[in-house]
């Protein structure tokens, strides 16, 4: 990332997904289904640990360690045969949230970003320490994936 940035987009399709993350599984469509009628069953769902509360383990911390405005989109609602939870938000380089989709369906949030919190927030130090003078030939060296999803 260079150091002049101050704002990161992630377009994520996540969570309600089997993995071995403690919590992690899918959402049965049922509830989404019945959503008008029992909201209140799906969002303790999308606000549990296979949603939100996964998400606010690590997106705030992403947002401060490296001093950017955190930008995170994410479908809602039936994909194919998989249910996507939401929780699109956007976080200050504090990890403070700044405005986020709560709807049980489309939505769309904004938010005025100010640039003197990039400065101020404490990963604004760790990015102006950096040395990539350091690093470079290991991060240059080509890299072959290998990726074994097990749910797949």
């Amino acid at each position: 990332m260079p150091l002049n940035t101050i704002w990161l987009f992630w377009p994520v399709c996540s969570k309600c997904t089997p993995s071995t993350r403690p919590g992690a599984g899918f959402v049965d469509p049922k509830l989404w289904e019945n959503r008008k009628n029992d909201p209140t069953s799906l969002r303790i769902e999308f606000d549990g640990m296979k949603g939100r509360q996964w998400l606010m383990k690590w997106l705030p911390a992403r947002a401060y360690d490296n001093a950017v405005y955190a930008v995170f989109s994410n479908p809602i609602g039936m994909d194919d045969d998989q249910l996507k939870n939401g929780c699109s938000m956007i976080i200050d380089p504090f990890g403070d949230i700044l405005a986020e989709c709560r709807n049980l369906g489309d939505d769309v949030v904004s938010s005025v970003l100010v640039p003197d919190k990039l400065t101020k927030a404490g990963g604004y130090r760790y990015i102006r320490a950096r040395r990539p003078e350091l690093y470079r030939d290991i991060l240059c060296k080509e890299h072959i994936p290998n990726q074994k999803i097990s749910w797949l």
